[in-house]
Parts: C-alpha cells; structure tokens; sequence
C-alpha cells in the first residue's frame, strides 16, 4: 500500500515527466530550515500532514474573485500530500452553481450562472501578517495555456492599489513576472514596477522542476529572485501613494493561488486538465 501511494504522489508531483527522483522530495522540517544573512525562521509551512490545510495558518478566498478569471474557487481543490501542498485547476462543469448569478448583470461575477473551472486561493489574511524580512517558496509551476499561479503579498490596509501588492511569484502567458504594485494619481491610478523573464530564456526541462522564490524585504527595498536571479527591485523611498503612505511600510498577508483563464492567463480550452501548482514549503525569515 506504501508502495503504490508512493507512486501515485510522484505521479501526481511530476506529471509526464522522469525528472530525477531528488526533485520530488520534500525538504527539510521547519526545525532544521536554514537562516541565511542574519536572518531567523520566524514561520513556515512545510505540508507534512497530510490532508486540508492547517486552519490556524490559512483561510480560502471564494467564488470568483478577481481579472475576469475563469474559475471558481473553493476550498477542496487545496490538499497537503506527502510533504506537499497541490493546488489544482480542475476543469469541470456545475450548472446554476453560482450564487450570485443575475440574469442580466454587467457584473462579471453575477452574470455566470455556471461553473466552469474550478481551483484554490489560500490566504494568510487575519492569521498571519509581516513587516519586512525573507520570503521563500519552493514550488513546481504549471506552464501550460490558461495556468496563472501566483505566490504574492498584499498589505493588510488599504484598498488595492493603495494597500500595496508585491507578486514574488506570477507566471502567465509564457513569461515569469516580479511585481510591486501601488497607487499613483492620473491614469488608471496604478503604478506597476515589473520585472519580467520570458520562459524562452530557461532550459526546456524548467517546467518540470521544482525551483526557489524569494524575496528580501526591508524598510529600503524589495528585491524579487527565482533560484537567486534577481529579476526586479525597487527603492521603496519611491513608493509613494497620493495621500502620502507609503504601502511597502506595513504588515502583509501572503496568497498561494492557481488562476485560470482571465485577463492575462490566456485560453484554456485545449490544456489538459487538471493543471496544478505543487509546493514543498513556504518560510518566513526575519534579522
């Protein structure tokens, strides 16, 4: 029985692939995750009990939530399985599923009156919140048309853009993204910095390994790397809202979602499902 749930995992982990067995084991315990630079593991989530997520630790977004996207998201589709998180964009159908359906509506959210894709969004929001330090995902990211996994922070006051937001990790469309993102007057009120990789510039086999996100975050800069690459930083004595705050000076809460379709996930109709977002840990390092 072992044997055969062993399989189905590495199966699960590394569909399609013969990547080398090393890259589907999980890493270390909380207890022996390494500092670096002066910094101290202040908390993390290794995934090592299987089942749902630890409720003293996440909470779910739900519904459709934001960018025109596709799926519906729901707790379910979140699952720890030996020593990892597997979040899953699932295509299926739900007819006269969606509550809020409004025949009629110009609301994107109400005028679907059914569910065509589904996934999950976990949020540390009102559990867990920080100020400045190390951030690090270790994760194997779907790649293929319409997948839109995200690890990203948002600040727990403040409207979006206001509040701030800081994407360490965005993959959409072939191309990787680092992002910081605050309000600015004029325009569409945004003001993006964004740090961009297209996959083309990676080794064909780079989507079917696990690889690090991280970010340094203190009260000077952001900086945003994916296995020690910089891929973008930002002077925060720059990001200034009009009202005078600054965002990156706050506390804020992390997200791990998987994203279907939308504004910029491009066209799912010809992937395979299910697509998913497999994760190994999540740290939280301060000095």
């Amino acid at each position: 029985m072992r044997v055969r749930t062993l399989t189905c995992l590495l199966l699960l982990v590394l569909p399609g692939a013969c990547a080398a067995t090393t890259q589907a084991q999980p890493t270390t315990s909380p207890t022996t995750a390494p500092a670096a630079d002066g910094y101290k593991l202040v908390w993390s989530d290794e995934f090592n009990t299987d089942g749902p997520l630890n409720p003293a630790d996440w909470d779910f977004e739900r519904g459709f939530v934001r960018n025109n996207e596709l799926q519906w998201y729901q707790p379910e589709n979140a699952t720890c399985a030996g020593g990892f998180l597997v979040i899953e964009g699932r295509r299926e159908t739900k007819t006269k599923a969606n509550p809020r359906y409004r025949q009629g509506s110009k609301n994107w959210r109400e005028r679907r009156p059914n569910i065509e894709y589904t996934a999950a969004s976990a949020i540390t929001r009102g559990k867990h919140a920080w100020q400045y330090g190390r951030f690090e995902i270790r994760a194997k990211i779907d790649t293929r048309p319409g997948s839109w996994p995200a690890f990203w922070m948002l600040g727990v006051k403040g409207g979006w853009p206001a509040g701030g937001e800081i994407d360490i990790m965005e993959y959409y469309r072939g191309t990787l993204l680092a992002n910081l993102v605050w309000a600015r007057t004029g325009g569409n009120g945004q003001q993006w910095n964004t740090g961009k990789k297209p996959l083309s510039e990676f080794p064909a086999d780079w989507p079917e390994r696990f690889h690090t996100w991280r970010m340094d975050w203190d009260e000077h800069a952001v900086e945003l790397y994916c296995d020690d690459d910089l891929l973008n930083r930002q002077d925060l004595s720059k990001t200034i809202n009009p009202d005078g705050t600054n965002p990156f000076h706050q506390p804020a809460y992390l997200l791990l979602n998987q994203a279907i379709g939308g504004d910029n996930g491009g066209d799912p109709s010809k992937t395979e499902f299910p697509v998913r977002f497999v994760v190994d840990y999540v740290r939280v390092y301060q000095k």
